[in-house]
């Protein structure tokens, strides 16, 4: 692990050593931040690319370097003749602006140490994506060494190249001169650009039909940086010295060849002996064996074969191949199309716009996301052109993931959120986003959520427009799972409530009873009987279709597992509720029938409820009773043995209450016979009472002394005649005359009871 870590740290160090010392002093670097080492290019892929961007502006960019050190060993003359070769192939590139050629951003500088400019965002050369690695960083990257052109990538670059060869030999009267795969860059869009104008030849009467070409003979003693490459040549170029637009469309077809054998041309040339190597290699092509184009695809191998022939004449020319049904395969056309969007109106883009959802899933992920993504976005500026290509940009959303989603299109995606303007237009977006909801919940982030996407359904519900609201409370149940419960709970119920109260629209106000009902089952059962039961009572209208939302609300309450009403709430508020909802004139049979349903299974549920509570509450008040009265004989093996005293003190107190008990009956005997109707039946006893006729009298607490639980207390006054059967009494104290009857003496009838006894009782 360690000499792993060593032998990055030593690659990371020497790359940067290597941008440093070769870019730094040039006036590039004034402008632009000069990045990582990603590919090569030019002739003898000598142009190292980096990426980098603007200082001012943040735009990316690709910034070529020419280091001077690579041409240490050669004559100073030489080292001129290679910077002549290379400044010259800069400053035509330059001077030219053509979609199919490598766009500059900034013209060539030199420097002690290097040349450098600058384009648009580079991906590689298409001699790095065929595996020619040369004057690339090590180890290569890997995005370059995996990758695979597909077919429709390799038509589309091939018909690119043809288009931008037609534009060199019909626009400027040039021929190309060294066309070639180290000269064919491919963007950051995956796009094919031509460059390498250094052996560029113009036309000496780019006014007449036919333009003539001055061609120079072939110098071997020049350094290779100062020659074409022999191995796309044209025979003629060599063995004739002549040469025009039919000689470039040679290295075409050389080109394709390479394209379709991994990066091999036809033939091999030895550049020690040219003259001999093009001299067999006309004779070859004079009798082209079929194995030579084998693995070409059979509809174009006849073009390339026409491409390879040793009579410029039977070539056909870049206009003539632009137009071959080798290019005519859907995914080729539908990228051509992208690249003239400029020139449609906007009828047209509307109906190319519709079509396409049927042809992005036939095209590669690549593709899809590089090049035609960004042509899409560049369209929201167009806000007519949005609600058409909003839906192929969510499409091609769904086929990435999160990290492309967020890289590629969240910041695209984030102004066409909060567009409101014009009305009609922001219906469409709205309707788009939220058929979509769970795809930008699912793969924006937390924040973006919040700050973006949220807010935007917020004033969908808030908007003017009922249709809006409508259309925005019927699709938020199918994506309320993927809200963040403290947005739920704190800012959308809130507006559904809201929207429900305030609007004037009968639809807004039973579909937000209808939202409301399908994202219960995502609240909390508290939220739902603190916020959504008392919201319910406050709804002003009294429509069958609001009366029939506001029950469902109730029963999916009442009956969803997770929430359900307790019975104190069904008792108080939920049934008062429900009963004087079921009564209203507007319903119909079918509607009060659906009414009473619930009503009756609420009450049923809380009698079931309340009933079991009672009896587990019985059976808990008998088991107490049981528990004590097993208790009782218990409770005098608990008291201590009294002492000699104690129990002669309770013996003298004992025989003290039967003496004063006795005195009590007695004293009595005169007292005259109780008013009529205020007997002592008032007084119910449990059995009779025997006085001093031979029985015993147990103490005051015994039942037969007539002290019951229901009689009046001693000491105390009667309420009122009334209270009592009509007992009339003049004292305080209870007549006891009926008890001693058989005792009673004249001469006692008016002498007061002993207070002191009675007294002593208590």
């Amino acid at each position: 692990m360690e000499s792993m870590l060593n032998k990055l740290k030593s690659t990371v160090t020497k790359v940067t050593a290597d941008v440093t010392s070769a870019v730094m002093g040039n006036p590039v670097t004034r402008e632009f931040e000069v990045g990582r080492h990603i590919a090569s290019g030019g002739p003898g892929l000598s142009w190292r690319i980096y990426n980098g961007t603007k200082k001012s502006t943040k735009q990316e960019v690709a910034v070529f370097v020419f280091d001077k050190k690579m041409i240490d060993k050669y004559q100073k003359f030489e080292k001129d003749q290679i910077i002549d070769s290379l400044k010259r192939g800069v400053q035509q590139l330059t001077r030219l602006r053509h979609p199919r050629l490598l766009t500059v951003q900034h013209p060539l500088e030199e420097s002690r140490d290097c040349l450098a400019f600058c384009t648009e965002p580079v991906f590689a050369s298409l001699s790095n994506v065929l595996g020619q690695w040369d004057n690339l960083p090590s180890p290569v990257p890997s995005d370059i060494k995996e990758y695979k052109l597909y077919d429709v990538e390799t038509k589309y670059g091939l018909l690119q190249i043809s288009e931008g060869l037609s534009f060199l030999h019909s626009g400027v009267k040039m021929v190309h001169g060294n066309l070639c795969p180290e000269n064919i860059i491919l963007n950051k869009s995956g796009a094919w650009k031509i460059m390498g104008f250094d052996f560029s030849i113009s036309s000496n009467n780019p006014s007449d039909a036919e333009p003539k070409y001055t061609c120079k003979e072939w110098q071997p003693n020049l350094p290779p940086l100062c020659l074409p490459n022999p191995e796309y040549l044209a025979p003629e170029y060599i063995l004739s010295v002549s040469c025009d637009a039919a000689s470039d469309m040679y290295s075409l077809g050389v080109v394709m060849h390479a394209v379709f054998n991994e990066g091999k041309p036809v033939f091999q040339v030895n550049k020690h002996d040219i003259f001999k190597s093009f001299s067999r290699q006309l004779d070859q092509l004079s009798s082209m064996s079929p194995a030579v184009l084998s693995k070409i695809p059979e509809e174009v191998r006849e073009h390339v074969k026409m491409l390879l022939s040793v009579t410029p004449n039977v070539r056909p020319d870049a206009d003539q191949m632009t137009k071959i049904p080798f290019f005519d395969d859907v995914g080729a056309v539908t990228l051509q199309y992208f690249d003239s969007l400029f020139q449609r109106d906007n009828l047209q883009k509307s109906q190319f716009y519709k079509g396409l959802p049927k042809v992005l899933p036939k095209l590669p992920k690549r593709v899809v996301v590089y090049r035609i993504l960004p042509a899409l976005t560049s369209e929201f500026v167009n806000p007519d052109m949005v609600p058409f290509v909003l839906p192929n940009v969510l499409l091609i959303a769904e086929e990435c993931t999160k990290e492309e989603y967020v890289r590629l299109i969240l910041p695209d995606l984030t102004p066409v959120f909060k567009q409101q303007e014009p009305i009609q237009v922001y219906r469409n977006i709205l309707l788009i986003f939220l058929q979509k909801m769970d795809l930008l919940l699912t793969k924006t982030p937390p924040d973006d959520i919040k700050n973006s996407v949220l807010p935007m359904v917020y004033r969908a519900l808030e908007a003017p427009s009922v249709q809006i609201q409508e259309l925005c409370l019927n699709i938020i149940p199918t994506f309320a799972n993927l809200i963040d419960y403290p947005s739920m709970k704190n800012s959308l119920i809130p507006r559904i409530k809201s929207a429900c109260l305030q609007t004037s629209s009968l639809a807004v106000r039973v579909n937000s009873l209808v939202c409301l009902g399908k994202i219960l089952e995502y609240l909390d059962k508290w939220y739902v009987i603190d916020e959504i039961l008392p919201f319910l009572q406050q709804i002003p209208s009294r429509e069958p279709a609001v009366l029939m939302g506001i029950l469902g609300i109730y029963k999916c309450t009442f009956s969803h597992k997770k929430l359900g009403i307790p019975k104190e709430h069904l008792a108080t508020k939920s049934l008062p509720h429900l009963v004087s909802l079921s009564i209203d004139n507007n319903l119909n049979l079918n509607q009060f029938n659906s009414f009473m349903m619930v009503i009756r299974d609420m009450l049923s549920r809380m009698e079931t409820e309340h009933k079991t509570k009672l009896e587990q509450l019985h059976i808990m008040q008998e088991q107490q009773r049981s528990k004590l009265r097993n208790q009782q004989p218990l409770a005098p093996q608990t008291i201590k043995p009294a002492t000699a005293a104690s129990n002669s003190q309770t013996k003298d107190l004992t025989s003290s209450l039967l003496s004063n008990m006795t005195s009590l009956s007695m004293a009595n005997t005169a007292r005259p016979a109780p008013v009529q109707g205020s007997t002592m039946s008032a007084f119910p006893s449990s059995g009779p009472m025997v006085g001093s006729m031979g029985t015993s009298v147990s103490n005051g607490f015994n039942p037969a002394m007539g002290f019951q639980t229901g009689g009046m207390g001693m000491g105390m006054r009667p309420a009122g005649p009334s209270l009592y059967g009509g007992m009339a009494t003049t004292t305080s104290t209870p007549n006891f005359g009926s008890l001693t009857q058989n005792q009673g003496t004249t001469g006692q009838t008016n002498k007061p009871p002993d207070m002191k006894r009675r007294n002593a009782l208590l």
